[in-house]
C-alpha cells in the first residue's frame, strides 16, 4: 500500500504539527505502507492559472514548470492521502491550499453524478483511496478545528476518497514544553503510532485511538497562564 504525506508546515519536520505526524508516518511504516513525505516549504508549486490546459490541451499534465510535475504521478498512484498542517486563521496553510489548487490535472472535465451530486471523474488509485488529516492548532479547545475538518472531508467527497479521519492536537504548542518537563505524553505518541497502523489494517483509525491524540494536556485556564507569560516575556524581550 502507498501512502502519500503531505506537510504543509512552514517548519517542516521541525514543527509542532510534525510532533504528531512523525509517529503517525511511523506507525504506517510497521503495517507495511510505502511512505512518501513531501514539505511544501522546500517545493517549488506556482498558483494555479485557472486556463484548464491540463484538461483540454494536455490532459492530465499542468503547462507550470515545478514541481508539481513530479507530484502528480506519485499522488495518483497512492491509496492513502494524509494533509498536515498547522491551522491558521481557521483552516489548512496557504501552501498546502496551494498545492491542492494545483491538482486538478488528476481530474476529468466531465461530470458524473456520484451520490446525487455532481462530481469530476478522478486519474489513478487515489481515487478510492484514503485521506486523513493531521493538524496542530495553538487554541485550546478542539472545536477551534471544525472548519479545517469540514474542508478536509469535502476534499475527500471530490477526490472520491474516504475520509478515514483525522488527528488533532489542540494547544500543541505546549507539547514540547511538556514533554521537556518530564510530564506524561507517551501515550499521545503510542496513539499516533497506532492510529497509523489502524488506518494500513483496517482501512480507518478507531474512535478512541484518535481522542487519545487529542487529549487535554493541561486545564485551559493553566493554558491561558502559560502561553500568555511566554508571549509577554517575549514582547519585553523585543523592547528591550
Amino acid at each position: 500500500m502507498k501512502a502519500v504525506v503531505i506537510n504543509g508546515s512552514p517548519n517542516g519536520e521541525k514543527g509542532n504539527t510534525a510532533l504528531i505526524l512523525t509517529p503517525f508516518v511511523e506507525g504506517m511504516k510497521e503495517a507495511g505502507a510505502e511512505v512518501k513525505i513531501f514539505y511544501t516549504k522546500s517545493m517549488n508549486i506556482k498558483p494555479c492559472q485557472g486556463e484548464y490546459a491540463c484538461w483540454f490541451k494536455t490532459p492530465g499534465e499542468c503547462f507550470q514548470d515545478d514541481d508539481m510535475k513530479g507530484f502528480l504521478p506519485e499522488l495518483t498512484d497512492a491509496e492513502i492521502l494524509v494533509l498536515a498542517t498547522p491551522l491558521y486563521v481557521d483552516g489548512m496553510s496557504g501552501p498546502l491550499k496551494n498545492m491542492l489548487d494545483r491538482i486538478i490535472p488528476i481530474a476529468e472535465p466531465t461530470i458524473e453524478l456520484r451520490d446525487g451530486h455532481c462530481r469530476h471523474p478522478g486519474r489513478g488509485k487515489a481515487e478510492n483511496g484514503r485521506l486523513v488529516l493531521v493538524s496542530n492548532c495553538g487554541f485550546w479547545e478542539s472545536d477551534n478545528f471544525d472548519a479545517l475538518v469540514a474542508h478536509v472531508q469535502a476534499i475527500g467527497r471530490n477526490l472520491n476518497m474516504e475520509y478515514a479521519g483525522a488527528l488533532l492536537r489542540p494547544h500543541g504548542p505546549v507539547l514540547k514544553g511538556i514533554m521537556d518537563h518530564g510530564m506524561e505524553t507517551s501515550d499521545i505518541f503510542d496513539a499516533a503510532r497506532e492510529a497509523g497502523k489502524q488506518l494500513v489494517r483496517d482501512g480507518k483509525m478507531s474512535p478512541e485511538t484518535m481522542k487519545v491524540v487529542s487529549r487535554d494536556l493541561l486545564s485551559k485556564e493553566q493554558y491561558l497562564i502559560i502561553v500568555n507569560q511566554i508571549f509577554k516575556t517575549i514582547l519585553s524581550k523585543q523592547g528591550d
